[in-house]
């Protein structure tokens, strides 16, 4: 392609103003002889639920805010298809998820970096870790302050949260004052991107306080149609905004932070990926790249529900117009209370078998219960707790439906395929079954909703797990980093056989990390925006 064609021109193109592509856009920035633009599908961040911890769930289920995905029936569950909210605003799903700040286990990294991912162990990322967070309770060696994501405490845990720890340590799973430290196994209140009451997202954190350098741009509710090329490089990108179609040249490097359904297909739609999936739809293969959109992980979740005589779960504010009101003053006089709190409050790292070496099922306690957030909150007081296995060995894929990748791409995640992962939900149903029955937690318990009592053997858990489940919301793995055939990116983020170009976002992670990812997307775009500005000076 002429590059005298494009309508501007950059130093470096961001594709995707979500929680990488903020922290990107900020870093890169620093240094003023850079000039970067960030393109993003959804608008700006200006509604307000958004900055409302609680408010994710008026967030899910708004088309505006979310890309509305849902994968293919699942084999696994039966046939059944499965929603999948992606952020579509600036912040991407970290302005629309739970909040819940967990980095992982160290061995995590390390697996990485066993995988092929060469200076991603856990030594490697952790200074990343550090220099991105302002730890409410200070500094140490596992921990940072001064960064620009506010990690917090829960300020007035629940009683739920609170019966659910003790019961919790009653069955001798120890307490664990601080996840994102030395180890994440046992029991304690879950960690939040909360600043004095208010959601912390890159957006707000990165993005935004630096949108007044000269040399970084923000465009908008602009689609990214495909990748242009010079030969074997990409030089820049078409977009579609204001129903008009522009070129946008980036001179030194095009940087794909789509997110893990976005940036494969991407590539897919622009002739990156695997030639004979490509050729079904005549897209003009540019390079043969067997991995794109392979790897697909995800957490999948099954719930315990229960009906309760505490009065202080998110039902009944949403059903007392007196107590939806006491809530908001709380929250806007003192950044606490229920407003103050995402999705979970506690949580616990537990092993499926004392042989494991760390823990494998992650629980998660709810002040609320739903049938899904689409339906809203059950009108009765109840709250909840979910169980998942925390590093999944079923693996998916994203393919695309249609030769422009317009059309919602085919999403089969393949839940439960891998029998390892039905062994360890048996043994998370278990385990649940024996914190429901433990005080102060069975004290709180009017009536279990679900499941029912007389769900006993292994094949009727098994079929509970199955019908009664859905996703945690941390799709990752589709753009692998690795030194193999099947790597789609190497070590630094570059896309394997196209200069150039890289990914960086959640679909580089080779595994997942035991808990939720979003602290992880984070880190790689900290830890990759280095990378690239010592590319950039050369």
């Amino acid at each position: 392609m002429n590059k005298s064609s494009f309508d501007t021109e950059f130093d470096v193109v961001v594709v995707g103003a979500g929680s990488a592509g903020c922290v990107l856009s900020a870093r890169l920035t620093e240094n003023p002889k850079v000039s970067l633009c960030v393109i993003e599908a959804g608008g700006r961040d200006r509604n307000p639920w958004i900055h409302i911890p609680m408010g994710f769930g008026k967030l899910v289920p708004d088309p505006k805010m979310n890309w509305g995905y849902a994968t293919e029936p699942e084999p696994g569950l039966g046939g059944r298809t499965v929603n999948w909210p992606r952020g579509k605003v600036l912040g991407g799903s970290g302005s629309i998820n739970g909040l819940v700040f967990l980095r992982g286990a160290p061995s995590d990294y390390d697996e990485w970096q066993r995988l092929g991912a060469r200076g991603w162990s856990y030594d490697d990322v952790l200074p990343y870790f550090k220099r991105m967070e302002h730890c409410v309770d200070g500094a140490n060696a596992w921990r940072g302050t001064g960064g620009p994501m506010t990690v917090s405490n829960i300020k007035r845990p629940s009683k739920a949260a609170r019966a659910f720890v003790e019961a919790c340590e009653r069955l001798q799973y120890p307490r664990n004052p601080d996840f994102n430290g030395e180890r994440i196994d046992g029991i304690g209140f879950a960690p939040l991107n909360v600043h004095n009451g208010w959601r912390r997202s890159t957006a707000v954190g990165y993005l935004k306080p630096n949108l007044g350098r000269k040399n970084l741009e923000l465009m908008t509710k602009t689609r990214v149609c495909r990748i242009l090329f010079d030969g074997r490089r990409a030089i820049g990108v078409e977009i579609e905004r204001d129903g008009r179609i522009q070129r946008i040249g980036a001179r030194r490097e095009l940087v794909l932070s789509g997110g893990a359904i976005n940036s494969p297909v991407l590539l897919l739609a622009s002739g990156i990926g695997p030639a004979a999936e490509l050729a079904e739809f005549g897209i003009d293969v540019k390079h043969d790249l067997s991995g794109v959109g392979k790897n697909l992980q995800d957490h999948y979740q099954s719930s315990f529900t229960f009906k309760t005589n505490a009065t202080d779960t998110l039902n009944e504010a949403v059903m007392s117009p007196a107590k939806s009101v006491k809530l908001a003053l709380e929250w806007l006089l003192r950044g606490s209370g229920q407003l103050s709190v995402g999705a979970t409050e506690a949580t616990l790292f537990a092993k499926s078998s004392p042989s494991e070496p760390v823990p494998d099922i992650q629980y998660q306690c709810l002040n609320f219960s739903s049938d899904g957030l689409q339906n809203g909150l059950h009108r009765w007081p109840g709250f909840s707790f979910i169980f998942s296995v925390c590093r999944p060995k079923s693996r998916g894929e994203i393919t695309l439906r249609d030769a422009e990748g317009r059309a919602p791409p085919r999403i089969r995640a393949n839940y439960l395929t891998d029998p390892d992962d039905m062994r360890v939900m048996l043994a998370g149903f278990r385990i649940a079954r024996q914190i429901a029955a433990t005080e102060p937690f069975r004290s709180l318990v009017v009536e279990q909703i679900r499941p029912d009592p007389d769900v006993t053997s292994d094949e009727q858990v098994a079929d509970y797990v199955r019908k009664v489940g859905s996703t945690v919301y941390h799709p990752c793995g589709t753009c692998r980093m690795g030194e193999d055939e099947r790597a789609v990116v190497d070590s630094e983020l570059r896309v394997r056989g196209i200069d150039g170009l890289r990914v960086v976002d959640a679909s580089v992670m080779p595994a997942m990390p035991s808990p939720n990812i979003h602290p992880a997307t984070i880190m790689v775009a900290e830890k990759s925006s280095d990378i690239i500005a010592k590319a950039l000076m050369n």
